[in-house]
């Protein structure tokens, strides 16, 4: 038997904080050419800032807007009410920064084809120190992380850049001041010596080690790291490769990841998974299956048994100098 095949209509959700730009962004994206295909667009605003909607602009743009206030009231049965009283072509969520994401259910037929995270520069750190739970989820899952009202915060924005990466390595980050988008380079806000050989790694280092190295491999190809590891043993990993590493934590322990590379080293079989040891290797750029792409690899040029260091795990919100 075949059947219909049901058209998934696409859904934009873009969260963030009060303040953060949130209609800014949606309004100039509705109103752009490439935006308006036919059908109506159903905008639905959860949160009221200091700007708004003109009734013009969604007129003109074939714009329905619905407004949900509770948090209550936003669940699986009111999107699909709204889905059967417009009939949208596409969907635009403009999310309260205060509520749950995780609680976000869409109706079967509504498919999320991007999320986006609108963060003020200006207020990030207060919503980091003091929120982060809530700012962890926002940026979790979002393709894009777009940081507006950036001027005069240029030797922050590396900072601000390992933070969301810390928390989603795979999302684009954008930062922007009045005049547009803003370059962020990190060599110099690096936590270790470039030049040194071999770069010494503590528990911060390491951290930054790792989310640099994954943007920036040819900064580190060819030169020597020694710093102290996890061992663990994928079994996907075949012959004498194994992945040094560490653990870090985001928010909470529920959030624990590791963070390690691919290591070829000959006297792997002499190490236990889970035992710490102190490695030395050369970092190399290659392909490799299981990063399905060139990465950085490392090679050992010396690796011995050690003690589980102080800190063990990488906070990336602590600088912890000792190891």
């Amino acid at each position: 038997m075949i059947g219909k095949k049901v058209y998934m209509k696409p859904v934009y959700i873009i969260n963030g904080f009060l303040d953060s730009g949130k209609t800014d962004f949606f309004r100039y994206t509705i109103a752009q050419p490439y935006f308006r295909t036919k059908g109506k667009t159903l905008l639905i605003v959860c949160e009221e800032g200091e700007n708004g909607y003109e009734a013009k602009l969604l007129k003109s743009t074939n714009t329905i807007l619905e407004t949900i206030e509770d948090e209550e009231d936003f669940t699986l049965e009111k999107l699909q009410e709204l889905d059967k009283k417009h009939d949208p072509e596409r969907i635009l969520i403009e999310f309260n920064g205060m509520w749950d994401f995780r609680k976000i259910e869409l109706p079967s037929t509504w498919n999320k084809e991007q999320q986006i995270t609108m963060i003020n520069c200006k207020t990030f750190e207060m919503y980091y120190t003091n929120m982060k739970s809530l700012l962890v989820e926002h940026i979790r899952n979002s393709d894009m992380i777009l940081f507006n009202r950036c001027d005069g915060m240029n030797e922050k924005l590396p900072t601000y850049k390992r933070n969301v990466k810390a928390v989603n390595r795979q999302c684009d980050i954008i930062f922007e001041n009045m005049n547009g988008e803003v370059d962020v380079t990190l060599d110099e806000d690096l936590p270790f010596d470039l030049k040194a050989d071999p770069i010494d790694l503590n528990n911060y280092g390491y951290g930054m080690f790792y989310l640099d190295a994954l943007e920036h491999v040819d900064r580190y190809e060819g030169k020597n790291v020694r710093f102290k590891a996890l061992v663990a043993k994928p079994p996907e990993f075949k012959g004498k490769r194994f992945v040094p590493g560490r653990l870090s934590m985001n928010c909470c322990a529920q959030d624990m990841q590791f963070l390690g590379f691919a290591c070829d080293c000959d006297e792997i079989d002499n190490y236990e998974e889970k035992s710490w040891v102190e490695l030395t290797a050369r970092v190399e750029k290659e392909y490799v299956e299981e990063y399905q792409g060139e990465g950085p690899v490392l090679k050992a040029l010396h690796i011995k048994p050690c003690k589980e260091p102080a800190h063990p795990i990488v906070d990336f919100t602590m600088p912890i100098m000792e190891d």
